[in-house]
């Protein structure tokens, strides 16, 4: 099953910036290195945020348990990252209730593949 509504996905650029691509915030710290090595930067975030959206739209999706803010998707995949590096990533969207679009929550590397 594709993620529903993927061709109208949204990406918050802080979730970018500010979480998966900085060094510094409490939980992202530990995701950036994973893009960071395949050539993403928090100055040049919009590759990411192209590359994300991309695998929302082309790449399958696992819906699980829905929770009070709505249903939950993953979505598995081989990124590669600017410098040519590829890695395995889980990437989690959220469909919110009173939404038909999903939003992501976080990507990490994907340890099952």
């Amino acid at each position: 099953m594709g993620l529903p509504g993927a061709e109208r996905a949204v990406i918050e650029p802080a979730k970018l910036r500010d979480y998966l691509l900085s060094s510094t915030h409490p939980i992202g710290r530990f995701k950036a290195p994973l893009f960071q090595a395949l050539g993403y930067t928090a100055k040049g975030w919009g590759v990411l945020h192209t590359d994300l959206l991309d695998v929302a739209r082309t790449h399958q999706a696992v819906k699980s348990k829905p929770n009070a803010y709505g249903e939950k998707y993953e979505v598995r995949a081989t990124l590669q990252g600017p410098n040519g590096r590829t890695a395995k990533i889980v990437t989690v969207w959220i469909v919110r209730t009173n939404e038909d679009y999903p939003r992501l929550v976080t990507a990490y590397p994907d340890q099952l593949r």
